[in-house]
């Protein structure tokens, strides 16, 4: 009897996963659980070029529907899974289904952090993580708009540099004492501070919000030092909450997000997890890791697909995220945390450098504005580990490959 492969989640893993188990020969039954009622879609361009009008939304389907009838899946989309009952193998669906399965994959993603804060219900207060999100902002963008934007973080700051490349009175409001001080260095946080001033916007760091006050709709963002900020409209951007609910519930093993091993299979040998919602152990560092990375999401579910077709593959990769904003395209290879001295190559006046991050002489990480070299010689040098020479390091005349 053919077996039953349930995936609940309709996101870049997920897509992703179809078109590895079938290629890795899993000839079953595919279903395909998605709470929107989209087809899955690239996330990334919705704080950039869908928010600001540049790209249309059929462009954001990672792969047409024929690709779902070809491969055999049945989709259910706009339906929520609600309920997982691991003994029996069954996931239960908000409309009262009940989907048996022979494996169960997990790609039920993140969703946004709330705003604790009073009046964080108001109307026009807005989240960014689907395209619902943005089609609510943009209804919203009238001409000159005051945009207050809580959160100095990737998505915060793209989305500060879309509203202000559409022309409104943008205000960025961070709790941190630089922008995106929880993945780049200090050097980098002022590159992008000062990038951000010479389009006109406002970043004020070291503010905390306290409250949002209206008439119903918010008309001001009050902060704990008593500043006040004149709103018509708020974009709240401050981190993000893997959706481990449905495992955890079920008896699934959670640590910082749905527990896996190097296979990505979880506590529960017939489930696995892929995506924003799992951590997983890092051999190359040393200590389990959750990443919010689409590359990490399409690598992780081709590891998922094969060990689910029997081939046994350990999902051990050097990860690398990417963030654009106004002409820069940031690439971020490897992971900075433990790092002891920075080496910058290149001069960020330029606007094409590339900020590294060792450890001793070791590399860990490398931010690259605009050098797509650095960021592909990146990738090999950290996955290999070997000693840098800094001198050379630092010469962006050498190539990093030689750096060594």
């Amino acid at each position: 009897m053919d077996q039953t492969t349930v995936i609940v989640g309709a996101s870049h893993a997920a897509a992703q996963a179809v078109e590895s188990l079938r290629r890795e020969g899993f000839g079953g039954r595919l279903l395909l659980v998605g709470d929107e009622p989209h087809l899955p879609y690239q996330r990334p361009p919705l704080s950039k070029k869908y928010l600001s009008g540049e790209l249309e939304r059929e462009r954001l389907w990672l792969k047409p529907r024929s690709f779902y009838e070809s491969h055999g899946v049945e989709l259910k989309l706009g339906r929520r899974a609600i309920a997982l009952d691991a003994a029996a193998q069954s996931v239960t669906l908000d409309d009262g289904a009940a989907l048996a399965y022979d494996q169960l994959l997990l790609a039920t993603g993140s969703r946004p952090r709330p705003l604790d804060a009073p009046g964080a219900d108001l109307g026009g207060v807005h989240y960014l993580r689907s395209i619902a999100d943005v089609d609510g902002i943009r209804a919203e963008l009238g001409p000159g708009r005051r945009i207050v934007i809580v959160g100095a973080g990737y998505i915060g700051l793209e989305c500060a540099a879309s509203c202000a490349k559409l022309g409104h009175d943008v205000t960025v409001l961070e709790m941190a004492e630089r922008v995106m001080s929880r993945v780049v260095a200090p050097e980098m946080s002022a590159f992008y501070s000062e990038e951000h001033a010479a389009h006109g916007v406002k970043i004020h760091c070291d503010t905390m919000v306290a409250a949002l006050e209206g008439d119903g709709r918010v008309r001001e963002v009050v902060c704990r030092d008593g500043s006040r900020y004149p709103a018509d409209l708020v974009i709240v951007g401050i981190g993000i909450v893997p959706n481990v609910e449905l495992a955890r519930a079920a008896g699934i093993a959670c640590d910082n997000g749905i527990a896996v091993d190097g296979h990505c299979r979880t506590s529960d040998a017939a489930v696995y997890a892929i995506g924003d919602c799992c951590s997983h152990p890092s051999p190359r560092y040393g200590r389990r890791i959750r990443l919010e990375s689409v590359d990490n999401a399409f690598e992780q579910a081709k590891t998922a697909a094969a060990n689910m077709c029997g081939r046994e593959t350990v999902h051990d990769r050097v990860p690398w995220f990417w963030s654009d904003q106004y002409e820069l395209k940031l690439q971020i290879v490897g992971l900075a945390q433990g790092y002891d001295r920075v080496v910058l190559r290149g001069d960020p006046s330029g606007k094409a450098f590339s900020c590294c991050y060792l450890r001793g002489r070791e590399l860990l990480a490398v931010d690259c504005v605009n050098q797509a070299r650095d960021f592909m010689a990146g990738k090999k040098v950290i996955a290999e580990r070997p000693a840098m020479d800094l001198d050379r390091l630092a010469d962006p005349a050498i190539p990093l490959r030689e750096a060594v």
